[in-house]
């Protein structure tokens, strides 16, 4: 192989590996005791590094919201079904189990329509 072509696929690679941490945040928190001894007992169990297991439960920690969140408008009449879904991040079927799971009613009158015209 040309050592051109491997300059350039050097460099490539460079350019994108430049660009994904460019695109990653930073957060920084202070943390009471508890939480970090806990948060050293899951680094141990999943044995991940700290700067993973953060990005981890903090997407968990977002995903369950996104849920509630969801959850709660169905549920006090804001959202259609099918919006709430979206919310949650989730497929239609996956959100109907998660209601379901929670027992959350989903079919009423006020956005029936709305959520036939989406399927």
């Amino acid at each position: 192989m040309c050592s051109c072509i491997a300059d350039s696929t050097a460099e490539a690679f460079v350019y994108i590996l430049s660009q994904i941490v460019d695109s990653m945040g930073t957060v920084s928190a202070r943390l009471p005791d508890e939480i970090e001894s806990e948060l050293e007992a899951y680094l141990d169990a999943e044995q991940l590094d700290q700067s993973t297991a953060v990005q981890r439960l903090l997407a968990d920690g977002l995903e369950q919201w996104r849920e509630e969140q969801a959850l709660e408008r169905l549920d006090a009449g804001e959202v259609s079904f099918t919006r709430a879904a979206e919310i949650a991040d989730l497929s239609p079927w996956e959100f109907a189990r998660l209601a379901e799971e929670r027992d959350v009613t989903w079919v009423g009158g006020d956005h029936l329509d709305d959520d036939l015209d989406a399927l």
